[in-house]
């Protein structure tokens, strides 16, 4: 039992998205001068937890409680107000700003005339800055600080207006090693001086340093909760994917044939290095890891959308270089890639235009474009996949988030490719839509295809694939064939958990 009475309450809080429900009746206490570690898989219901502690969203059931009375969020400042701060692996500042001005935005000092008392916001910024030993000036423009230097910005903002409840969303997914242990050194200063503090991190040698307590989600619901003390690593990854795989995924029976594609010690300067792997015609391989693994960042690599420093790429026994994806998609490889209405669909544009923009040449006769010819691919790979639609020129915006998805993925099947890279392929769309793709990607194996699928949702990728890469601070650290994975083995290599036991 904790010694002092609760700052923060969630009492049985339940949301619900269309076709999603993303928390289940969740209860928990935040308490201070303590650290409470959030944990669980992508998709678990940690985000959205933040989201209604600040204001962002509003629960449909439950409520939330500060020092034991109801509180409603309408909006963020309401939750600021209540003494509610998050700091998030994305720093949110006005980079033109000086650190005194990103301290007091929002709440600024004023004379007794209405006027910004400009000497009390940087003297008042410069003994806050000094209460976290920050060894930069409050005169200095935010866009000339580290990393690191923005979070202690950040905690300074918290500090202005006495936050109670400080949230740290992955705040060490960017900083080195020594640039942690200044941000650990300041989570013991908040702790002694009475904070609740909510920490978000897949790390588990993090979660043991840091943490008094823990609450662990899995699929929306709370599995666990308890003191740091009474758990180990082993027993956090069974609460986190504790469950059996459904029997939900239409997994085919299907031959696998020779290699097509060779990749060896794929690299870039910051985000991942000596990634190799090999993939087989006919078959699906899985790509594992949680947030900041690198396993887009590789593949986008691969695909020639961003430059790699070194390693070498062979296509059915030939080296080939990529640099550009245009190369790529001429050499047989399309990527659908994870954010769909940004990077892998023009929503303003129709089903039609949308289907064909990477395989226009194959509808140009003479110096014109051929509609009709678009017309019939889209009807075409629409059909197959299923689209629901008014009619193939609607505009794709107008679509469900899985139609749109489908979309996409007729996009790049529309160039005919030997090797197809799906980057969350069901991320953010309905369950119906999800087993058609999951049916569908089963379906494009069985023609022949080679399929890279990196997903974070661990029933999926172990559902659907032959074999699972499983990545970790930008490097393949496992391999496992279906045969002889288990859940539990597979999030401790995503974690470090069995490098750090080691």
């Amino acid at each position: 039992m904790a010694a002092s009475p609760s700052i923060l309450s969630l009492h049985a809080v339940s949301k619900t998205f269309p076709g999603v429900r993303a928390l289940s009746d969740v209860s928990f206490d935040l308490y201070p001068g303590q650290v409470t570690a959030l944990i669980g898989e992508n998709g678990a219901g940690k985000s959205t937890i933040v989201k209604i502690l600040t204001g962002i969203y509003a629960p449909d059931e439950g409520r939330v409680t500060v020092d034991g009375r109801d509180c409603v969020f309408p909006s963020p400042r309401d939750s600021w107000r209540a003494g509610i701060v998050a700091i998030h692996q994305e720093t949110v500042m006005f980079d033109e700003l000086t650190v005194a001005e990103n301290i007091f935005t929002g709440h600024m000092p004023v004379t007794s005339a209405g006027l910004i008392d400009w000497k009390s916001v940087n003297q008042t910024a410069a003994e806050l800055l000094k209460r976290i030993d920050a060894d930069f000036a409050p005169e200095m423009k935010v866009k000339q600080l580290s990393v690191a230097q923005k979070h202690m910005v950040e905690i300074a903002r918290a500090l202005s207006h006495e936050a109670r409840v400080i949230i740290m969303d992955e705040p060490t997914a960017a900083l080195s090693r020594h640039e942690i242990d200044d941000l650990f050194r300041l989570v013991a200063q908040l702790k002694a001086q009475g904070r609740a503090i909510v920490f978000i991190s897949h790390k588990f040698d993090e979660i043991f340093r840091v943490a008094d307590r823990f609450v662990c989600l899995r699929d929306g619901e709370k599995v666990g909760d308890g003191l740091m003390s009474d758990v180990t690593e082993p027993d956090l990854v069974r609460m986190m994917v504790g469950r059996p795989i459904e029997q939900v995924f239409p997994k085919r029976d299907i031959a696998i044939g020779d290699v097509v594609l060779d990749v060896r010690d794929l690299s870039n300067a910051t985000e991942y290095a000596d990634v190799s792997f090999s993939l087989h015609k006919s078959e699906i391989l899985g790509l594992y890891g949680l947030v900041g693994a690198g396993r887009s960042e590789a593949m986008q690599g691969l695909f020639g959308i961003s430059p790699i420093t070194r390693g070498n790429i062979k296509l059915n026994g030939q080296e080939i270089v990529l640099q550009s994806a245009i190369e790529a998609i001429d050499a047989g490889i399309a990527y659908v890639p994870e954010d769909r209405q940004v990077q892998g669909a023009v929503l303003p544009l129709g089903i039609r235009e949308n289907t064909t923009l990477a395989s226009l040449f194959d509808h140009v006769r003479g110096l014109f474009l051929k509609r009709p010819s678009e017309l019939d691919a889209t009807r075409r790979l629409g059909t197959r996949l299923s689209v629901k639609a008014a009619h193939w020129e609607q505009r794709l915006g107008e679509l469900s988030g899985g139609n749109q998805q489908k979309v996409v993925i007729a996009k790049w099947l529309a160039t005919k490719p030997k090797i197809i890279i799906l980057d969350e392929p069901t991320k953010g769309i309905d369950v119906g839509s999800k087993a058609a793709v999951h049916d569908f990607i089963g379906e494009l194996a069985e023609e022949g295809l080679a399929v890279i699928l990196i997903s974070s949702e661990l029933p999926e990728v172990m559902g659907l694939a032959d074999r699972i890469l499983v990545m970790h601070e930008g490097r393949i650290v496992e391999e496992f064939a279906r045969r002889n994975w288990s859940a539990e083995k597979i999030v401790a290599a995503a974690t470090g958990a069995k490098a750090e036991a080691a």
